[in-house]
């Protein structure tokens, strides 16, 4: 009898103290990535010099570590790279953009980056966007 109580008072202290720490950590807030800008416009630029490149700077304003999944561009001619390890909370990261315009028609783009994280607000999109002259 007095061992199952001390059992029992055993689990109730492992089951107390397994809560507590579940409690704690679940409440602290989600990472959280704010951009310093969403969109970029290269504005004009010749078809001799065709690669572009830009930055979207961003902060971790959440309380853990954020973690960007992935960054998709809608085309081949977009090409996003990012920060791969975790960016604490507080921590600045940044994703940078190339655009290439060789190959492709003179005149305005317009195109999207997907971003996904493990922060509050998964997915965030990017845009760049400029005008693209004729080589003369």
């Amino acid at each position: 009898m007095m061992k199952k109580m001390i059992v029992m008072a055993l689990m109730l202290v492992g089951g107390i103290s397994t809560t507590f720490a579940q409690s704690s950590t679940s409440e602290l807030k989600p990472a959280e990535i704010k951009f310093d800008k969403v969109s970029h416009n290269f504005g004009t630029f010749s078809e001799k010099d065709s690669k572009v490149t830009c930055s979207f700077g961003f902060t971790n304003v959440g309380e853990q570590d954020l973690v960007i999944n992935q960054a998709i561009a809608t085309c081949g001619c977009t090409v996003p790279s990012y920060t791969k390890t975790p960016i604490k909370p507080g921590e600045k990261g940044e994703i940078k953009v190339t655009y290439n315009g060789a190959g492709k028609f003179p005149g305005h783009f317009k195109k999207s980056i997907t971003v996904r994280t493990n922060g509050a607000v998964e997915m965030t999109r990017l845009y760049i966007e400029g005008d693209m002259t004729e080589a003369k």
